[in-house]
């Protein structure tokens, strides 16, 4: 059976030549400076591809350490390849640091980029309007109307759908068939939803025609879900933002309650 390398001697050797160790105590002061510090000094040769915990103390040379924040897997470059959080009080051996390096569905780090830009390779094509002139009605029966101060929507509880604001719903496809894109454009004109930040209002983007392809410009599709008589519009943009209203706000997007994420469609109205 092959040998767990002694973490304990290894980790020795990635301390700072400016960073006191006291073998006697086996135990860390607390008021230096760990080498992860903003000093962002190279690692050292003889500590890349192996397994490094961010700790404040040592216990003992069990390779038990107490009062952690993450583990890294460093590759030969310097590049950190896998991170998992910790509690402060946790105990970890090297066997779990061999786990961190072997678990296929550990944390792999990447960019914060690395979303957004999957996102902008993806391609949604154009297929047709499958709803007419539909009204959008919240839970507490408010309809979206339109907001005279600006390019904004409304929700308003309504004793006319007339003065409601309709939608016509086009569909388009990409690769991924589980998802459903559309996009909602007010009826006989060329006004379509843009999502914006959360909790800011959506706004109303004009465009010389309904778009043919949209690659960069997610914000104008949304994920449609239905659910029986409740449907949901989940931005492409940020699929965890949803339409929303509140009582007698501007229409928005929201992760959820206090706001009203789901909908009912009144199709073909007048």
């Amino acid at each position: 059976m092959a040998k767990v390398p002694d973490l304990f001697e290894d980790l020795k050797n990635c301390y700072s030549e400016n960073e006191e160790y006291s073998s006697e105590i086996d135990q860390l002061s607390l008021n230096q400076k760990s080498f992860y510090d903003a000093s962002y000094d190279l690692l050292h040769e003889d500590c890349m591809d192996k397994f490094t915990s961010l700790s404040t103390s040592e216990t003992s040379k069990t390779s038990q350490f107490t009062f952690k924040e993450s583990v890294v897997v460093v590759a030969a470059n310097g590049k950190v390849l896998k991170k998992r959080r910790l509690s402060f009080n946790q105990v970890i051996t090297n066997d779990d640091l061999e786990a961190v390096a072997n678990d296929p569905e550990e944390e792999i780090l990447q960019p914060r980029s690395a979303l957004h830009s999957t996102q902008s390779n993806v391609k949604y094509n154009f297929m047709r309007v499958i709803k007419n002139r539909c009204v959008l009605n919240d839970t507490l029966n408010q309809s979206i109307t339109r907001d005279a101060s600006g390019p904004y929507l409304m929700a308003a509880a309504l004793n006319d759908l007339n003065q409601a604001v309709k939608f016509d719903m086009g569909a388009y496809t990409s690769d991924d068939d589980s998802t459903f894109p559309v996009t909602l454009r007010i009826s006989e004109t060329q006004l379509f939803l843009s999502a914006q930040n959360e909790n800011e209002p959506v706004l109303l983007k004009e465009l010389p025609e309904t778009p043919k392809v949209i690659r960069d410009e997610t914000n104008l599709l949304f994920f449609w879900e239905s659910h029986g008589t409740k449907n949901y519009f989940k931005s492409v943009a940020d699929p965890n933002l949803f339409i929303a209203t509140k009582q007698e706000q501007h229409v928005h997007l929201a992760r959820g309650q206090p706001s009203i994420t789901d909908f009912q469609i009144l199709e073909n109205q007048p």
